[in-house]
């Protein structure tokens, strides 16, 4: 195998290609967590792995809990089912807990002043309640918990980890919260070694081929574990060299991708742009520098074509209709009809028609 073909199989194995899932549950289920960092943006890489999604009909699984959205596997936000929280959590929380140990510190946080703030966030979401940070700032502010802004932040992403509170629906314009208890009653609950090969058939299955250290990033767990949870699959993981590291895969290997171009825009934290730090070459083969001249508007985004980053997007600012791009390479003809045709299905999902800037 060939550091080129890492990035076509990637892209089938993420489901970027190939045939699509027909519900947003799927496709979660699919990754175990999806990171969902920016909430607007996020939604774009669960739609774009389906066939048809618009991001009402992903705001409608929110709102109903059949997708929750919560810190776990790392200290960040991340998309997952009620089934898999329980278990995701318990594996992977610990390493999170000690990775914040030292803002808590600053923040004179520990672990009785936690069990004060669960106490008081269990008692103001009780009998079915859904409030907001701020409703819940007030809430811990009088039962004699400061909640100050990064101080806030830390309370409700320990709250997260120990399996207290997740995503609840919006109310308006504002992410809510609610009781892990009534949003996922009916969690998975999984041994630690089963829930450690479980992770890694997840993660080898949907972002596969990946490295040991590409799934130790990507799940927090220690070099040991990592390679117990790999052990713990046998024969249903094989692996390859390439580039002199070995690169760990689910067979059978998906087909190989159709002959026209396949151009995607995906958003700055989409699975197939963060999940991996080892082996972020097979991303951009080419060495294509992204780096903008001083003072130039920040571009998050990823123009995908065939697996290989070419350039940055983003919806243009003051007007949320059109699509700007900053390439890296000129396109060929066909790559630029399949760019267009890429901004023609975002612009489904937002269900607008947006227009396309900077692709000549």
């Amino acid at each position: 195998m060939k550091i080129e073909e890492v990035a076509r199989l990637r892209l089938r194995n993420q489901r970027l290609a190939g045939r699509p899932f027909t519900t947003p549950e799927e496709v979660v289920r699919w990754f175990g967590a999806m990171q969902a960092q920016e909430f607007p943006v996020a939604k774009w890489s669960i739609a774009r792995r389906l066939r048809g999604a618009t991001n009402v009909a992903l705001d409608r699984a929110l709102a109903a809990g059949t997708i929750l959205r919560t810190h776990t596997l790392r200290p960040t936000w991340h998309f997952v089912l009620p089934e898999d929280l329980g278990w995701i959590s318990e594996l992977t929380a610990p390493r999170v807990r000690a990775f914040m140990r030292s803002y808590d510190r600053k923040l004179e946080l520990d672990d009785a002043v936690y069990r004060r703030s669960h106490a008081l966030l269990r008692k103001a979401l009780g009998r079915g309640e859904h409030l907001t940070r701020s409703e819940l700032a007030a809430a811990l502010q009088k039962g004699g918990i400061v909640a100050a802004t990064q101080r806030l932040g830390h309370l409700m992403l320990r709250a997260e980890l120990d399996l207290v509170v997740c995503s609840g629906a919006m109310k308006g314009k504002q992410q809510s919260y609610a009781l892990v208890e009534e949003r996922a009653p009916r969690a998975r609950r999984l041994s630690r070694e089963e829930a450690l090969a479980e992770l890694a058939s997840r993660y080898f299955a949907s972002h596969g081929p990946a490295t040991l250290r590409d799934f130790m990033w990507w799940s927090s767990l220690t070099s040991a574990d990592a390679q117990r949870a790999i052990a713990a699959n046998g024969k249903r993981l094989a692996s390859d060299l390439v580039d002199g590291r070995r690169f760990w895969f689910t067979l059978p290997l998906p087909r190989p991708r159709a002959a026209a171009p396949v151009v995607h825009l995906l958003q700055g934290y989409d699975e197939y742009v963060v999940a991996y730090t080892e082996s972020k070459r097979a991303l951009n083969v080419a060495g294509l520098s992204s780096s903008a001249p001083r003072g130039a508007v920040s571009f998050l985004h990823a123009v995908v074509v065939d697996g290989q980053f070419v350039g940055h997007w983003r919806r243009a600012l003051g007007d949320a209709t059109s699509i700007e791009v900053r390439l890296l390479r000129p396109l060929g003809a066909a790559e630029k009809r399949a760019l267009l045709g890429e901004v023609e299905r975002y612009g489904r999902f937002i269900e607008a028609e947006p227009t396309l800037r900077g692709h000549s």
